[in-house]
C-alpha cells in the first residue's frame, strides 16, 4: 500500500490514541480489541516511515514527528468529514451522530429532559452527550456542540445565546417553618447556607434590585461541589441555597422550594450570565447540527 492510500480510519485512530493516551482507552471507546488499535498504528507508522509514539510500559507519548503529523492530520480529518457531511446533507434528511457536551447539572436538569422529542422528530440522528464539569477541548474531542453557562464566551468558537440565566436563593417550606422567612438579603447573615465549592460561591453572594447592589457574606456547615446535590439538600430542608432558575423552576412551581428573595437578582459571580451554544468556527455546520441548534432554541 502506498502512502497516498493511508485511510481516513487510520488517521482517526491515530488522533484518538493521541487524545486518549493509550491503545486500551481507544479500544474501550470503540468496543474493539486493543490489538486492532495497536496494529492500525503500527501499520500507519510503517507506511509513513517514522514512529508516531514513544512507548514504555507506563506511558505512551507523541514523538516530535508524531506531534507535527497530528497537527496537520487533524485538519485533514476535519476537512474530509466536513466534505462528506456537506455532500450527504444535500441528498438526505438530517442523520448521523451528534456529540454534545454540557456541565453535569445542566445536562441532567435541562438538556436530557428535552432530548426525547428531538430524537422522536429526527429518528436518523443519534446523540452522544458528554456531561462533565471539566472544560472540554471541542476540536480535540470532536464535539459538535457545547452548552456552557457564562458571560459571553470569547475565543475561536461561534457562540449563540440559548437563554439568559438567573440565580435564586431558595429553601424548602420545612426550613422556613423552623427558621423563618427573609425580608432582605442581609437577613442571610448568620443563616447556615448551603454552599457550592467554587471560588466566591461559598463566601459572598451579591444581590441587585434596580440600581442598588448588596453583597452579603454567607457561611454554612455544608459545602458541596455539585449543584444537583445542593438542590437535594435544599429540598431536604437543610438551608438556603443559591441555584440557577433552570434547576429549580419546577420545584418553585410545585411549592417544593420557595424563592426567598423574589424581588432581587442574585449571583455569586456575574449578574449578566447566559447559557450559550458553542461550535467550532472553522467547521461546516451540518444539517443535523443546525437541527439540534434550532430545536434547543425552540425548547427554551
Amino acid at each position: 500500500m502506498a502512502q497516498e492510500d493511508i485511510s481516513l480510519a487510520a488517521l482517526k485512530c491515530f488522533a484518538d490514541v493521541a487524545s486518549g493516551g493509550s491503545f486500551a482507552a481507544v479500544a474501550r471507546k470503540r468496543l474493539i480489541d486493543p490489538s486492532i488499535v495497536s496494529r492500525t498504528i503500527a501499520g500507519l507508522e510503517r507506511e509513513l516511515g517514522f514512529r508516531l509514539f514513544d512507548r514504555t510500559t507506563r506511558r505512551l507519548s507523541l514523538t516530535e514527528a508524531g506531534t507535527i503529523y497530528l497537527e496537520r492530520s487533524l485538519t485533514l480529518v476535519a476537512e474530509l468529514d466536513a466534505a462528506r457531511e456537506e455532500a450527504s446533507d444535500a441528498l438526505t434528511q438530517p442523520s448521523g451522530l451528534i456529540r454534545i457536551t454540557a456541565s453535569t447539572a445542566f445536562g441532567v436538569h435541562w438538556l436530557t429532559p428535552r432530548l426525547h422529542r428531538f430524537m422522536a422528530d429526527f429518528p436518523d440522528i443519534a446523540v452522544e452527550a458528554v456531561l462533565t464539569d471539566a472544560v472540554v477541548d471541542i476540536a480535540a474531542e470532536r464535539i459538535d456542540l457545547a452548552l456552557r453557562l457564562a458571560v459571553r464566551p470569547s475565543g475561536d468558537l461561534i457562540a449563540t445565546r440559548l437563554m439568559d440565566t438567573r440565580y435564586r436563593v431558595v429553601a424548602s417550606p420545612a426550613y422556613l417553618d423552623g427558621a423563618g422567612s427573609l425580608d432582605d438579603p442581609s437577613d442571610l447573615a448568620g443563616r447556615r447556607c448551603l454552599l457550592l465549592t467554587l471560588p466566591g460561591y461559598r463566601s459572598m453572594w451579591s444581590f441587585r434590585r434596580g440600581e442598588g447592589i448588596q453583597q452579603v457574606a454567607v457561611e454554612g456547615r455544608l459545602a458541596i461541589s455539585s449543584p444537583a446535590a445542593i438542590r437535594s439538600a435544599a429540598l431536604d430542608g437543610m438551608g438556603p441555597a443559591l441555584l440557577a432558575d433552570w434547576m429549580v423552576d419546577a420545584d418553585l412551581r410545585s411549592g417544593a422550594l420557595v424563592d426567598l428573595l423574589p424581588e432581587w437578582e442574585a449571583t455569586a459571580a456575574d449578574f449578566d450570565t447566559a447559557a450559550w451554544i458553542l461550535f467550532p468556527s472553522n467547521a461546516y455546520v451540518s444539517r443535523k447540527v443546525r437541527a439540534m441548534v434550532d430545536y434547543l432554541k425552540g425548547a427554551v
